[in-house]
């Protein structure tokens, strides 16, 4: 588990993040690539003082934010998609900054689009849902069953399923302080892919697995430590998001922060995020 100081510098970066994703989505405006907003993302986040990434900001326009149609990883990349008004669109980043590390993903629109505010307000209960599942001891697995119910009681799709390796979350481990080691043609950064590995090799040999799916290998108890969550919903050609940590102790979970912009617009709205069962 990382030190209470390291939990307030994760914190602090995923701040950081979702502060970057509000301001770039303030500035998107008909016309806009999700190349040229990606950009932005990471121009406003280096000049903050990011020195790493866990991935590059990547940005999906329309229905890019549902992944309809999405088969290889090629197509998670940026592209010339531009914006359009009553578009819906997702930016999705995963900075460092000495060794600390946040995911994050903000879902808006550009001017109104009420499915796209629907799916915003209704991922309200999967946060609830994804906490209760982890405290009640459920394996990540019957989380990631249960998240999936809770999505078709809802009447969308699980898109977090066009993912690699269909995941609903990842762990996160701190890194040792230092400037960004370079990144893999994916726009994933160097270290982080060989933390990775390195977690999902032990992983193995310890019958848990870093990456939270609805696979087999998941098919295990909660792991202790940081995890970032991603419930992913989709409806025809519109789709919504958010991520942000989970941290899970030997006997407890709870999301690192809750001042966040989607909390912060549910309770603004209303949205009670009750859990179905």
């Amino acid at each position: 588990m990382p030190t209470p100081d390291q939990l307030d510098a994760f914190r602090a970066v995923q701040q950081l993040a979702y502060r970057a994703a509000q301001d770039v989505a303030a500035t998107l405006e008909p016309g806009v690539t999700e190349r040229q907003a990606a950009t932005a993302l990471r121009g406003r986040l280096e000049a903050a003082g990011v020195d790493d990434w866990f991935h590059l900001p990547f940005a999906w326009f329309g229905d890019r934010a549902a992944f309809r149609r999405f088969r290889v990883p090629l197509q998670f990349l940026p592209t010339n998609r531009r914006l359009e008004e009553g578009m819906g669109f997702i930016l999705d980043a995963a900075p460092v900054v000495r060794g600390a590390t946040a995911d994050i993903g903000f879902t808006d629109v550009c001017g109104a689009n009420p499915a796209v505010e629907q799916i915003m307000d209704d991922l309200a209960a999967h946060r609830a849902l994804i906490l209760a599942e982890v405290r009640a001891g459920r394996t990540f697995r019957e989380v990631y069953e249960a998240v999936d119910r809770l999505a078709a009681q809802q009447g969308y799709a699980n898109r977090h399923h066009a993912y690699p390796a269909h995941v609903i979350g990842h762990a996160i481990e701190p890194l040792d302080p230092g400037p960004g080691r370079g990144l893999t043609p994916a726009r994933f950064g160097r270290r982080h892919v060989r933390s990775l590995l390195r977690t999902i090799a032990a992983g193995r040999r310890e019958h848990w697995s870093p990456l939270w799916s609805g696979d087999p290998r998941s098919d295990h108890p909660p792991v202790a430590g940081l995890w970032a969550m991603e419930p992913h919903l989709g409806l025809r050609g519109a789709g919504a998001k958010f991520e942000e940590i989970l941290v899970i102790t030997d006997d407890d979970a709870f999301w690192l922060d809750d001042d966040l912009p989607h909390v912060r617009r549910w309770a603004a709205r209303g949205a009670t995020g009750t859990v179905a069962r």
